[in-house]
């Protein structure tokens, strides 16, 4: 959506094709970070944005044996964007559908999946659909997910993932501040963000153990949850069976070529992150602006875009390895120690960052603005 609006703005001829009707359906990933908001600072669209639903994360924070620990102030940041916008998707979604759709050049196709890319004399030429429609495109951008069906031929390479997490709502009351807080004790790992109405939960668990955990009943997994998670203590009876419960099979893995002739992946179809950080959005968002800046004037202007694809991973490709290997390490070594039930105690750094705010800024701006952070570069039409 954010690559149609920036190539639409340039005045690219643009279609998003999407396979849902619409787009209100329960995300898991509405985390807006600093980094997305900066850069809808740079269209003039942030005080448009922020007009929608959102709660304000302006800190995180990280609850082990009990005490709270914060790691990170995101208040310092430059730019406007302090804070992360916990925004369901659907509303960013359908703001960025409403902003591109102002364009001319912008053509956004519901209930149309694609689903195999069209290839004639060693060059993608368009997509068909699942329906058979064959759409024919100058360029295709597969930002069709972790299972993308565009990126068919692309090599691969799986980092492995020794975590899945079950994601479930917790109803609570609306507070002055936002709790959104990360627990680890007894054996488990649960991360609560703060909805304004409800707490969405991350429950981390080891890679295929999904079956053991939902197998001991919906009663053992309120309890498993309330005795970790304080704030959703007595609230754990509105979780009415494990069908409120839903599994995503964590993937970490990266394309090692991001292109080929006429087709340029980005976002979960070139690089699958972990939901380690929540960054996973921010990244893809970034891709889109790195592929309209090198992209969306050449095109604009009539010029063959193939030879230019390869200078969006060249721009993109080491932040990704960066933020992969960050949460590869923290699988390895925190999350492990986590679920093993040997954290004791919260470990040196933890216990440094929550003495001194001033070294919180560095996982902030980590966080908050990534590496490599785009900019708006693509032109206006």
């Amino acid at each position: 959506m954010v690559a149609g609006l920036l190539f639409a703005r340039a005045g690219v001829h643009t279609l998003v094709i999407e396979k849902h009707a619409d787009f209100l359906r329960d995300f898991r990933g509405d985390t807006v970070h600093p980094s997305t908001l900066n850069l809808f600072d740079e269209l003039g669209l942030l005080d448009a944005l922020l007009e929608r639903p959102h709660d304000k994360v302006e800190d995180v924070e990280a609850v082990l044996g009990g005490h709270a620990y914060r790691i990170a102030d995101f208040t310092h940041l430059p730019g406007r964007g302090k804070f992360v916008a916990m925004m369901p998707q659907w509303e960013f979604l359908d703001f960025v559908a409403q902003e591109a759709k102002r364009y001319p050049c912008f053509d956004l196709r519901m209930r149309t999946e694609g689903v195999e890319a069209i290839e004639r004399d060693g060059r993608v030429t368009g997509v068909r659909t699942a329906d058979g429609l064959e759409i024919p495109a100058r360029l295709v951008i597969a930002a069709d997910g972790r299972g993308s069906t565009l990126r068919a031929g692309l090599p691969l390479r799986d980092l492995g993932a020794p975590i899945d997490v079950l994601w479930f709502r917790v109803p609570k009351r609306r507070t002055p501040g936002n709790q959104t807080q990360g627990y680890i004790a007894g054996g488990e790992m649960i991360v609560a963000i703060d909805r304004g109405e409800y707490f969405q939960c991350a429950r981390v668990i080891e890679k295929g153990k999904a079956a053991v955990v939902l197998g001991r009943g919906i009663d053992a997994f309120r309890a498993e949850v309330e005795s970790v998670v304080v704030p959703a203590r007595g609230l754990m009876h509105a979780l009415a069976s494990l069908d409120d419960v839903k599994l995503l099979s964590v993937t970490l893995d990266r394309l090692t070529r991001w292109s080929r002739p006429g087709l340029l992946a980005i976002g979960d179809a070139a690089h699958a992150m972990s939901p380690v950080g929540g960054v996973g959005i921010n990244l893809a968002i970034q891709d889109a602006v790195a592929a309209a800046n090198i992209l969306a004037a050449p095109i604009a202007l009539g010029r063959d875009p193939d030879r230019l694809l390869a200078r969006v991973q060249a721009r993109r490709e080491f932040p990704v390895r960066v933020i992969q290997a960050v949460q590869h390490t923290a699988h390895r070594t925190v999350i492990r120690a986590a679920l093993a039930g040997t954290v004791q105690r919260a470990p040196w750094i933890i216990r440094l960052l929550d003495r001194a705010p001033l070294l919180q800024r560095i996982p902030a701006r980590v966080l908050g603005l990534g590496i490599r952070r785009e900019h708006i570069r693509s032109p206006r039409a």
